[in-house]
């Protein structure tokens, strides 16, 4: 604990003030232990409310800081995030379990979501149009939504919230931030940075407590006029009935069931580490995890096997043990739910071919799996699984892999291994996803638009689409010229 003390705060971010709780604290705990970490306070609707105001306090005068100010600051932050990188990424490794290494990356790339949106500010240009009706001028300019309330996740507890406060940040809004439960510290982290590198008080606000209150608070309040949300579908659709009293902005990134498709022309090397990423990473706990795998029937025998037996190999224990590639489930629900799910393809016939039961190490350790001969009477072929087990089935054909891709209500990311470059077009046309990756397991970066169709969102986060949500477009008219 030593190494991550400085940036381990028990207090939430308001104002500019560290506040600390009463009588309730959110109790943290180490999902690869069972040790306490801490706690934080467990604050609810006054305390957000007063989160709001300082928000909504402060808005105007940032929003008003020079844009090179602006830049300077979040250029600041950026060389803060990696000067801190070995206490950050410890520090989530401890709330979160996954491996220091990947835990170093998600501040790396948190780090450049904040670099990159410091420089596309500079080209969220305006336009003049040319007039129909002489003596006119005719101008789009786009100017900062206002105060933001930002709901952040536990599964990328820091690069969630890069993801968030970068542009926000950059277009000159402040923010009410509400991390997960289960990974508060790497969130209040990024409110000790702030502080330390200078941003106005009140920019920045991060309340921790019942998710529901703060939310409530948050929808219900006028003065808070985007919210961002990366969590469940079904409490993202609870977000947008509820942002229709206000009439508010909201982006959300929700959940997937993404498709890992291989085609007979797969070079196969390449589709087992792409399948290897894209499904054990963060103990297949993203919400852009392979979940259903599709292996066309020519190489469907070889690419099991070969599948099997890398898994194997994988290296599962305490994130801060060398080597280490998986570690464990965040908590006891999720642990359960990948256990029911194996289980139920077990009593419905399918094979395991490795895994398939809780790892010996115990607690919420689950054994990388790999399950084939899988049908869609499972449950694991329609539920989105969120753990380290990769559910294979075969197909024929690409019009019926592209069917069974598409049969489901949500559209965020899917892959596909193929050497047919008119296939590629075709797949990019029929997929009905908002992220494709083509020979790639891993395809999430920041000069790119991350985010889905159907019921995975509304939004986007990443690239130079990442400013809309965050700015309002005015169009102004100016006669007798």
């Amino acid at each position: 604990m030593t190494t991550m003390s400085r940036y381990k705060i028990d207090a939430n971010f308001i104002g500019g003030e560290w506040k600390r709780s009463g009588d309730k604290s959110i109790t943290v705990t180490n999902p690869a232990t069972g040790e306490i970490l801490g706690t934080v306070p467990s604050f609810g609707a006054t305390e957000t409310r007063e989160a709001i105001s300082a928000a909504y306090k402060t808005f105007p005068v940032y929003a008003a800081m020079p844009l090179g100010e602006r830049i300077a600051l979040m250029r600041k932050l950026h060389d803060a995030l990696l000067d801190n990188r070995s206490e950050l990424a410890a520090l989530l490794t401890a709330e979160q379990g996954k491996p220091l290494a990947e835990a170093a990356g998600e501040i790396s790339i948190g780090a450049a979501y904040i670099l990159w949106f410091a420089e596309e500010i500079r080209r969220a240009k305006g336009e003049i149009i040319p007039a129909a009706t002489p003596g006119r001028r005719m101008m789009v300019t786009h100017h900062p939504v206002g105060v933001v309330g930002a709901i952040t996740p536990w599964n990328f507890p820091s690069s969630m919230l890069a993801r968030k406060l970068g542009p926000a940040l950059a277009v000159g809004c402040t923010t009410v931030v509400k991390p997960a439960s289960q990974t508060p510290y790497s969130a209040l982290a990024w409110g000790k940075l702030a502080e330390e590198v200078g941003f106005p008080a009140g920019t920045i606000n991060i309340v921790t407590g019942p998710p529901r209150e703060i939310a409530e608070t948050l929808m219900a309040d006028k003065r808070v006029r985007k919210i961002t949300f990366t969590g469940s579908t079904n409490v993202g659709k609870i977000l947008i009935r509820q942002s229709a009293d206000t009439v508010k902005k909201v982006s959300m990134e929700l959940g997937g069931n993404a498709p890992f498709i291989v085609f007979d022309d797969a070079d196969l090397n390449q589709a087992i580490e792409g399948a290897l990423v894209a499904k054990y990473r963060n103990s297949g706990q993203t919400c852009v995890c392979a979940n259903r795998f599709y292996v066309q029937s020519g190489i469907y025998d070889a690419f099991v096997k070969k599948l099997t037996q890398k898994t194997q190999n994988l290296i599962v224990g305490d994130g801060t043990g060398a080597g280490v590639d998986q570690g464990p489930l965040i908590d006891e629900s999720a642990f359960k739910k990948v256990s029911a799910l194996v289980d139920d393809a077990k009593v419905k016939g399918a094979t395991i071919n490795t895994g398939g039961h809780p790892h010996h190490l115990g607690r919420t350790w689950y054994e990388p799996t790999v399950i084939s001969n899988v049908t869609t009477t499972m449950r694991i072929a329609t539920e989105e699984i969120f753990g380290p087990v990769a559910a294979i089935m075969c197909f024929e054909n690409e019009d019926d892999v592209i069917e069974a891709a598409n049969d489901t209500d949500f559209g965020l990311a899917a892959y596909v291994y193929t050497n047919n470059m008119v296939r590629v077009f075709r797949m990019n046309d029929r997929l009905q996803y908002g992220m494709i990756g083509i020979n790639e397991g891993l395809i999430t970066t920041v000069e790119t638009p991350f985010g889905g169709i159907k019921e995975s969102g509304l939004g986007k986060e990443g690239g130079s689409q990442g400013l809309s949500d965050y700015l309002d477009t005015k169009y102004i008219c100016i006669g007798g010229i």
